[in-house]
């Protein structure tokens, strides 16, 4: 499985990017795309809304199983991926790249304080 270094990771199994913008691009990691298999649909909380770390942001729906979306930094979401509301296998076929999910504006940029680098989440996973 792939783990690119420069993202950081939640135990949540999602992956996080800081751009030089200061934004935030969010998105699930490949680890979570196996585990739930196809994805068909997914769900995400409303541009402008302000939400804190850990709370759900949005479900994604696969043929097994229903999976939240955690937040891993406090803030406020700025874009959806217009790309995967039309297709939502690219959270399966590209997760770090044209599946990402949500741009967010962080609220602080010393919220990503604990989270994972690449080597202790692919240690958490197994992989």
């Amino acid at each position: 499985m792939n783990f690119p270094a420069e993202l950081s990771y939640t135990e949540d199994h999602e992956w996080i990017r800081i751009e030089a913008d200061g934004t935030a691009v969010i998105g699930i990691t490949e680890f979570a795309q196996h585990e739930l298999g196809d994805i068909i649909f997914i769900d995400v909380a409303t541009v402008g809304q302000s939400l804190a770390k850990g709370d759900v942001f949005g479900a994604v729906e696969a043929v097994k199983t229903v999976s939240d979306l955690f937040l891993p930094i406090e803030g406020e979401i700025l874009e959806l991926n217009p790309a995967i509301e039309k297709s939502p296998e690219l959270l399966n076929s590209d997760p770090y790249g044209e599946g990402w999910i949500i741009r967010l504006k962080p609220a602080d940029a010393s919220q990503q304080d604990g989270l994972l680098t690449a080597d202790t989440y692919q240690e958490l996973v197994g992989a």
